[in-house]
């Protein structure tokens, strides 16, 4: 079932990139420019130790690291394809909240091919990849 799933969001990540985004230059958001987290967002911490990042690994193989890569730099086998290119989390975690890691993961992001994986993911799952993220470089 959750085979299914993850194929369903990539072929869904594929079409949808192939109707194009309107960036005109396939990078993905520039890091000074991003948007600010919603009120229903803002200020949330992640509630789980460092120790979650094993869990949120596993999670991130599975999920993230066809479009984000292994390290997260946004180079993976899908992600070279998308327009635009999926973000280098290793570089955004230096800059934002777990707050806005959180949003961004639960919600998406328009525009791109980061779809929301709220429904798919549980709570507890995604504060995991934010673990994870934080252990990038």
């Amino acid at each position: 079932m959750k085979r299914t799933l993850f194929i369903l969001v990539v072929l869904t990540t594929l079409i949808l990139s192939a109707c194009g985004s309107g960036s005109d230059n396939g990078t993905p958001q520039e890091i000074g420019t991003l948007e600010s987290v919603p009120a229903e967002y803002a200020g949330m911490t992640n509630p789980l130790s460092a120790e979650a990042s094993a869990d949120g690994a596993k999670i991130f193989k599975t999920n993230c690291e066809t479009c984000h890569g292994p390290q997260g730099h946004g180079d993976g086998p899908i992600g070279e394809a998308l327009d635009p290119k999926p973000q280098n989390l290793a570089e955004l975690q230096t800059v934002v909240a777990d707050d806005y890691l959180y949003w961004r993961i639960a919600e998406g992001s328009p525009g791109t091919s980061m779809p929301p994986w709220k429904n798919i993911l549980t709570e507890e799952q995604i504060w995991q990849l934010v673990a994870f993220i934080r252990t990038l470089e």
